[in-house]
């Protein structure tokens, strides 16, 4: 099996990140006006809080971007946002041949949208594809919806850009991780959920040009559709701290690899890497444990289940099923794979529990009670 997991930003990479972030925050935020949390309210000439307008406007400068939005509804909230910014109901939207995201399927029920499929690793049927149908916009995953996708981002937002096609980019699980996301490759949207860099629940953001970002702020004029000043601050406050976090876990990744796949377990076939979505380590074994190993592992202090995947309250690790886009696509990955999201621990922790979660379940040892 092979996948093409997207390249991690190198710790150094993540400083610099994380310092570019902060030097903008300075030039936003004069003397103590950072150690706030910010107002409420529709403050006159912006028709929201005064902060959360500063804030985007880090964001934006951030992403070398035209404007950014804050909005509610978390990721799929900023891709509704964005996709009724570039579509009316009924239009034709372009996606990579593949198991839709769930929640960007509701989505695209709710707005009647024509869906209108290509192989986004195949440069030539996306081009099919616009000449046949003339999409009014497309929808491109940063990270992968099927084990073997390869596509390159920019590659796809460039050939998108020729053909005169908009392009909203969901970028969640990649923002802060990679050097680039997709406003910053030529999209004209970028989306992501804040509660997934460390952030506020509930709070989503849309990166890009100027007359789309416009569009939806008409579309949410009203006070009740705004994010509060002191929303804006933690969103702000999450994303400084994301880049590095985001690196130290991206090591923690390779050593399992390399340590798993020298044979330190040997119920297990093999380990690798994968976007699924977040990049995770993924696990194979020799037989079809994976459901006891599951089980096991939460009794020795594994998360069973993500909360925002990656949020600021998950520390243990992550041991859970593949995905549901990977399940679609290859049902049998159900019996013998897992994925490990480290979170916040290190490699030694997640070979433990693991080597003792494959040994109980290769016996058949009954599971010990939970603790309470």
């Amino acid at each position: 099996m092979r996948t093409f997991p997207l390249i991690s930003m190198s710790m150094e990479q993540a400083q610099q990140a994380q310092f570019r972030l902060v030097d903008t925050i300075c030039r936003h935020f004069p003397g103590a006006e950072f150690l706030t949390q910010g107002d409420l309210g529709l403050a006159p000439g912006h028709n929201q809080p005064r902060m959360t307008r500063q804030v985007e406007a880090v964001i934006a400068q951030f992403f070398s971007a035209e404007a950014a939005a804050l909005v509610s509804g978390a990721g799929t909230g900023a891709i509704r946002c964005g996709l009724a910014a570039l579509l009316k109901c009924g239009d034709s939207l372009l996606i990579h041949d593949a198991p839709i995201y769930p929640t960007s399927k509701v989505i695209v029920e709710h707005m009647g949208l024509r869906l209108i499929r290509a192989d986004f690793n195949q440069p030539e049927q996306i081009a099919q594809a616009v000449s046949e149908h003339r999409p009014a916009a497309a929808l491109v995953q940063h990270t992968r919806q099927k084990i073997e996708d390869s596509y390159d981002l920019g590659a796809v937002v460039h050939q998108l850009n020729q053909l005169a096609i908009p392009s909203l980019v969901d970028d969640n699980y990649a923002v802060m991780k990679v050097a680039k996301i997709g406003c910053e490759q030529g999209a004209t949207l970028s989306t992501f959920s804040s509660f997934k860099l460390f952030g506020p629940e509930g709070v989503g953001v849309v990166v890009g040009k100027q007359q789309a970002i416009t569009a939806i702020r008409h579309n949410m004029y009203s006070g009740g559709s705004q994010i509060q000043g002191f929303q804006a601050m933690e969103v702000l406050r999450g994303l400084t701290f994301a880049p590095v976090m985001h690196a130290v876990q991206a090591r923690v990744n390779e050593e399992l690899v390399r340590r798993l796949n020298q044979g330190e377990i040997p119920l297990i076939k093999q380990a690798l890497l994968a976007n699924a979505q977040s990049k995770v380590l993924l696990v194979e074994f020799h037989q079809p444990i994976a459901a006891a190993v599951l089980e096991y592992a939460q009794t020795l202090g594994a998360l069973p289940y993500p909360v925002g995947a990656e949020s600021k309250y998950e520390i243990p690790p992550l041991f859970y099923r593949v995905s549901g886009t990977f399940r679609q696509a290859d049902p049998s990955l159900e019996q013998r794979m897992i994925r490990i999201n480290p979170n916040r621990s290190g490699a030694d922790t997640i070979i433990r529990i693991l080597r003792e979660s494959c040994l109980a379940a290769n016996a058949g040892d009954e599971l010990p009670e939970l603790a309470i």
